[in-house]
């Protein structure tokens, strides 16, 4: 009977005049949704004016029949079947004044739309038809955006490329069907959530039109589903569907049937995600899981709650987590389902205590949720490919939103100590991650993330300064617009696929420098000793080189935690840093353009090795501490440079240029050790020494940069002058009064102490000759006959 009537509908609303009204429809997409806000005014005017209700049907029944239904039907028959049916669904249940009803067939109608759409644009793609693959996939869904993740646009890019011919139609198609595939299978995980709270409420109107849509997203991923379970297995979970959409239609539990398409859908992807998304996710959820404590940490004082919102922000990042978890689930259950099946349940017992310190029904220690953290983190690093632990910049950028999210939060509640933490944690995973690879592939955007991060004082202003001065939520919304922007556009230059090459020769020029430095004063200690000597105090020295490269691989184990404790602190670490870096190139420069530096020095270090020599009491281990400090200064400068880039691209990627470095470095010390005393240390110091002299003025220039902007250093900016973006990142130069002023300062010092101490050396060349020849003559023999 049903069909005979769908049958009739059809028939009489293609002849009907107010069908070929719509006949002229602008879009799928317009027409799909004048269909939809016809069911939508239905549904309203159903229990007060049925006739107000039977016209807004009777739209969505011709606007359908009129644009939608013939290539929908081209495309997708079993979709337009659910379209109709849908249509005399909605029909019987206006006659008979059924709300649940009619709910329940407008949800399927609008999904089988949805469904016909996505054939639609997958049949025009495998056709090379870009034009209406474009037109029908503006008919579509997005998944709702949250703080975790954004409405992917892939499936637009991809057709765009297929329209310029820039892309194969199935490299297009993969990404089409990966993104709305995605995209309907959250919206489904969002449904069956919305249907639990329905339920939960007891709102019978809610549950029958998610019951509704959860069936209609389920025939969207239904092909998926069968592809990699089976068709028996996907028309068991089609039938567990019908079956959760009439117990809510008839108001009967639907705790059971719930229960069923859950377990049905367990470790379901209808799109597999690629290796980078795969990389990505297991990034954000480790990142997520290691700041629940601290927030928590921060929220729960003495056993009591001190800031509610730091709680919920702890909520809110463990919710992250298991978002990105969820994406993993399958992956990972087929790794080790024990312990994934572990990790499920310590995130739910996690949620459960997180809830209830909310509620103050139980406040759990901060140690407990670190643990209860910890733990989960292990099993994940035990089951997770080692590729994945690699930490991704897209992971970064993620996180660092939702930081700068909480930061507007706290501002809009007027906590501004808490935005300034979250802002000092946002710039602190910049720092600690994506930073390294920026300063390679995007330099020109450091300076102006630093300038909206910290105290630029442009339009608009950095964020430092306006949590500082408490500005109105307004303006700091509109400057962490300006850097989200930023941060988008540096998230898209660091997606290139020369990362690894580019990173590995960075790498491996911070080690060839440092590693020659090492060399030439391990070498110089060296040159002196008598070969009689050798056996005896050379060994002592090479003894200690070895334990600081021993010393420096520990370094290297030890640095992520540390540098992670200390990056929160930020630019305030660098600028105290540079600042005493800066003390010591003073000292060593002007040593290097002082006569004394090449005898003096040296002879510093080889009158520390004669007094060693002359005593009897700690030889041994004052020698092995002196080749230990030369070359350790160095390795700890080294880890330190590194660190960055290992966090960033992997330990593989930075060591293949770290190995590729240290060779060369070998084999220049091979040599200088083999020369021995017959190298011009003096000439080779020299040379070394202008070097160093360079670096200096960099260095004054960047501290100064990095001064102002944590604020403690006024900007003056010079009228008229650009200073090109690479000049400032290779050459610390900054078009500020403070940066060139003290940069020219410095270079003065230098430049004034050398003609000072060579004055000074002039003067005293006469007084030496004269007391010289005075001393000379007395001491004259006498001759007796």
């Amino acid at each position: 009977m049903r069909k005979y009537t769908a049958l009739l509908l059809t028939l009489f609303l293609v002849f009907s005049p107010s069908a070929r009204v719509f006949a002229l429809a602008a879009s799928p997409a317009q027409s799909a949704e004048m269909v939809r806000t016809a069911l939508l005014q239905a549904q309203i005017a159903l229990a007060d004016d049925p006739s107000a209700a039977q016209k807004q049907l009777d739209l969505a029944k011709s606007t359908y029949v009129a644009d939608l239904m013939a290539p929908v039907r081209a495309a997708n028959a079993q979709a337009d079947a659910r379209v109709m049916a849908g249509l005399v669904d909605a029909q019987q249940a206006l006659t008979h004044q059924d709300a649940l009803a009619f709910a329940a067939a407008r949800a399927q109608i609008w999904t089988a739309i949805l469904f016909g759409s996505y054939t639609a644009v997958d049949n025009a793609v495998q056709h090379s038809d870009a034009p209406t693959a474009q037109a029908w996939l503006l008919l579509r869904e997005f998944r709702t955006a949250t703080r975790f993740s954004r409405p992917g646009v892939d499936a637009t890019l991809a057709v765009a490329r297929l329209m310029t011919k820039a892309s194969v139609p199935a490299d297009v198609l993969l990404a089409v069907r990966a993104d709305l595939l995605d995209t309907y299978q959250a919206r489904l995980n969002e449904v069956l959530g919305d249907l639990v709270n329905a339920n939960d409420k007891q709102y019978a109107m809610r549950r029958a039109e998610h019951a509704a849509l959860a069936e209609g997203y389920f025939a969207l991923l239904a092909s998926a589903y069968g592809a990699q379970r089976g068709a028996a297995a996907q028309q068991t979970a089609q039938q567990a569907f019908t079956q959760l959409r009439m117990a809510a239609l008839h108001s009967q539990d639907i705790t059971q049937a719930l229960a069923t398409v859950q377990t049905n859908l367990h470790n379901f992807r209808a799109a597999p995600l690629s290796d980078a998304e795969k990389v990505r996710r297991a990034g954000q959820l480790l990142r997520y899981l290691s700041l629940v404590p601290v927030e928590y940490g921060r929220g729960v004082v003495d056993g009591h709650v001190n800031r509610t919102l730091e709680i919920q922000e702890a909520i809110t990042f463990r919710d992250g987590a298991a978002a990105a978890f969820a994406d993993l689930q399958n992956l990972l259950d087929d790794r080790d389902g024990q312990r994934t099946a572990a990790v499920e349940k310590s995130l739910a017992t996690l949620e459960t205590q997180l809830l209830a310190t909310l509620a103050q029904t139980q406040i759990a220690p901060p140690a407990a949720i670190q643990t209860q953290a910890d733990q989960i983190v292990t099993n994940l690093k035990t089951i997770m490919p080692t590729e994945w632990q690699t930490t991704n910049a897209s992971g970064d950028f993620d996180v660092i939103n939702s930081m700068l999210d909480q930061m507007e939060k706290a501002t809009l509640a007027g906590q501004y100590d808490l935005a300034e933490s979250a802002r000092l944690e946002a710039y602190a995973l910049l720092e600690v991650g994506p930073e390294a690879r920026l300063m390679v592939f995007a330099p020109q955007l450091k300076i102006r993330l630093e300038d909206l991060f910290w105290n630029g004082t442009g339009d608009p202003k950095g964020l430092a300064y306006l949590i500082g001065q408490h500005a109105p939520a307004q303006e700091i919304k509109t400057s962490r617009a300006a850097l989200k922007t930023a941060l988008s556009e540096a998230q898209t230059l660091l997606s290139g696929s020369s990362a690894p090459t580019a990173v590995a020769t960075n790498a491996g020029v911070i080690v060839f420098r440092e590693g020659l430095e090492a060399v030439l004063i391990l070498a110089s200690l060296l040159s002196s000793f008598k070969r009689a000597e050798e056996q005896k105090y050379r060994r002592p020295l090479w003894m200690g080189g070895l334990l600081a490269l021993f010393a420096t691989v520990l370094t290297w184990v030890a640095a992520h935690g540390v540098l992670m404790s200390l990056a929160r602190y930020g630019e305030r670490l660098e600028a105290i840093v540079s600042l005493i870096a800066i003390g010591v190139l003073l000292l060593i420069t002007n040593w290097f353009f002082h006569k004394v530096y090449w005898t003096g020095w040296i002879a510093n270090f080889h009158a520390k090795k004669k007094r060693l020599i002359s005593g009897e009491a700690g030889l041994l281990l004052g020698l092995i501490m002196l080749g230990f400090t030369s070359v350790y200064r160095e390795g700890f400068e080294t880890v330190l440079f590194l660190q960055a880039l290992v966090l960033e691209s992997g330990t593989g990627v930075v060591l293949t240029g770290v190995a590729i470095a240290l060779a060369v470095v070998a084999l220049i010390g091979v040599i200088t050790f083999k020369l021995q005393s017959n190298l011009p240390y003096k000439k080779m110091l020299i040379y070394t020494g202008v070097m160093i002299g360079a670096v200096l003025l960099v260095m004054v220039g960047n501290t100064v940069h990095v001064l102002q902007v944590v604020g403690w250093l006024p900007i003056h900016v010079i009228p008229g002058v650009t200073v090109p973006t690479w000049m400032s990142t290779w050459f610390g130069l900054f078009a500020t009064w403070e940066g060139i002023g003290l940069q020219i300062a410095s270079a003065t010092f230098v430049i004034g102490s050398y003609y000072w101490a060579e004055h000074l050396t002039h003067r005293s060349r006469p007084q030496s000759s004269q007391a010289n020849r005075r001393t000379t003559k007395a001491v004259q023999p006498v001759h007796t006959h």
